[in-house]
């Protein structure tokens, strides 16, 4: 018996835990959610395509809800996002209830035909708006008509009693959720106003970092450009401060949802004031530095290196000492019974599931920053990794690292979901790039070699442990070492695979895919060893098209 991530006895059962899993989830409110989301996705995408419209006229009500349709998305998701994610952490219970009566609930046939019958509608008036002098009367059919398909196709999944009861179940949530994303939006839209303003001081901060260490320094103010005779840089919006103070927030409010239960309030909310205040001073200590870099001669360096990853090495320190503060400073956590006795011997459980990944992360950041126009330092990820795996494998011995049939095949599948969806992105293939073409043959496949070991060694023990280890746990249990690999969770596999394909970039959602399938390997045998191995064979069928097909852009 495993304790810790592999086997308990509450979970040896007659039956699969996949043959179960299908069988009690398949129908839950969280798999009725994404069905729900997927069609309103494909329904936005199709339906302009047919219309070949962008609006039902240059006026008139039509033109008004037109206008505002992207805003009032983004308020919609927002709220959405926010309810069903704080909904989910606070009113666990409750929501478990309702999503084991969803599941007994058909599907609503009535409603779905009437969802058909109202987009049908709503595609006859829009038609008809373009052709035909509008009138008030036809213009409120055509927006109750997109109203009560999207209200049909909610009651298609989840019946109005179980959407008044998830409601009910979280209070004022609903309200404070529609405030709260109605606000985001505003402030997303204040960004153009906003910028200038935090580009101004911006550049005032790097002058007086700057004055200390360079005689002549040149400053336009009304350009906000900054530098010497050599090299200068020009403080853009990306540059001004406002993403490293949009994503602190994010992360800080994230971070005290999801562990409000150890910190210590209103205390611990100085950490996003504080977090703000620090990302926005030290970017403009990332600009003096990179005028410095510059100035010294290593102008690729700073341009391709240093530019675009110092801002992500301050972002991650400051989010590393906001989860030191907050779980550490006894201002900010609050106080359990016999803690003083427990902090003497405390070890903290994540780092045997986190430390790899966040030393690859590290190192390469570091690396990233040292280098110019091509990254010849990647081969320290690939020690950095296994160093670190070395350090702590001990702690990994009790873990269940059995690989059956089913690791390999599933990633081939995952391999060639992403290779698919590259296909359909049309993406031209890549040479190999310059700078290691025209490398020395031993350097070139030196590095070609720690590549490929750290794509498939390294970085699949490492992504895993963190993310189907310890992320898809944690989002089931703050006790995360406690709970089984085995057990399932709709909204913990999507929330994990989602975070996993956000981590990788413009191919998030074919890693989100990837990720799920991982999870779900995991999940039948509760085996990690079945999901480190499919990750790896992902990988290792990627090189080989990046090496034989020259497909360098899927690295």
């Amino acid at each position: 018996m495993n304790h810790s991530g592999g086997y308990l006895a509450s979970d040896v059962q007659p039956r699969s835990a996949l043959a179960l899993m299908f069988e009690s989830n398949s129908a839950s409110l969280g798999p009725r959610l994404v069905w729900l989301a997927s069609v309103f996705s494909l329904e936005l995408i199709l339906l302009p395509v047919l219309l070949k419209t962008e609006g039902p006229g240059t006026n008139g009500l039509g033109y008004h809800v037109s206008a505002f349709a992207p805003w009032i998305w983004r308020v919609v998701v927002g709220f959405a996002a926010l309810f069903v994610t704080i909904a989910w952490l606070k009113h666990r219970p409750a929501l478990d209830a309702i999503s084991a009566e969803v599941a007994g609930s058909p599907i609503s046939l009535p409603f779905l035909a009437a969802h058909v019958g109202s987009i049908a509608v709503f595609c006859l008036i829009s038609s008809t708006l373009l052709e035909r002098p509008r009138t008030h009367l036809l213009e409120v059919a055509w927006l109750a008509s997109g109203s009560f398909a999207v209200t049909f196709a909610g009651f298609v999944f989840i019946r109005p009693v179980f959407w008044l009861r998830i409601v009910r179940c979280g209070g004022l949530l609903w309200l404070w959720a529609a405030v709260a994303a109605v606000l985001a939006c505003i402030a997303g839209s204040m960004r153009d106003s906003l910028w200038p303003l935090a580009a101004g001081i911006t550049l005032h901060l790097s002058q007086a970092v700057l004055n200390p260490f360079v005689s002549g320094l040149l400053v336009d103010p009304a350009n906000r450009i900054i530098g010497t005779h050599r090299f200068s840089v020009e403080i853009s919006p990306e540059c001004s401060g406002l993403e490293g103070i949009s994503l602190i927030a994010i992360f800080g409010t994230a971070w005290l949802i999801v562990f409000r239960k150890e910190c210590r309030f209103p205390n611990a909310l100085i950490l996003l004031p504080a977090g703000v205040i620090l990302v926005f001073v030290l970017n403009a200590f990332r600009i003096a530095a990179l005028v410095l870099i510059g100035d010294a001669g290593a102008e690729k360096i700073a341009m391709h290196g240093f530019h675009t990853t110092a801002g992500w090495i301050v972002f991650n320190l400051i989010a590393l000492g906001f989860c030191v503060a907050a779980s550490r400073v006894s201002w900010l956590r609050v106080a359990e019974p016999g803690s003083v006795a427990a902090v003497q011997s405390f070890e903290n459980p994540t780092t045997r599931w986190i430390m790899p990944l966040l030393t690859i992360l590290a190192v390469g950041m570091i690396s990233a920053a040292l280098t110019g126009d091509f990254e010849w330092f990647y081969p320290l990820r690939f020690f950095a990794g296994a160093v670190t795996l070395a350090v702590l494998w001990r702690r990994y011995i009790d873990l269940n690292w059995r690989v059956g049939w089913l690791a390999p095949a599933v990633g081939v599948i995952a391999f060639f979901i992403w290779i698919g969806l590259d296909r359909f992105t049309a993406t031209v293939p890549e040479g190999m790039p310059a700078p290691l073409s025209a490398a020395p043959p031993l350097a070139r496949n030196l590095w070609l070699m720690f590549r490929v070991l750290a794509a498939t060694v390294t970085v699949p023990i490492a992504e895993e442990l963190a993310f189907r280890g310890f992320l898809y746990r944690r989002l089931l249990s703050p006790d995360f070492d406690s709970v089984s690999f085995r057990r399932f969770s709709w909204m913990a596999l999507l929330a994990s695979s989602m975070i996993f394909g956000l981590a990788h970039g413009d191919r998030w959602f074919a890693a989100s895919l990837a990720g799920a399938l991982y999870s779900l390997v995991l999940i039948r045998r509760g085996s990690i060893g079945d999901a480190v191995v499919a990750h790896a064979i992902t990988n290792a069928l990627l090189a080989v098209d990046v090496l034989v097909y020259h497909r360098w852009h899927l690295w």
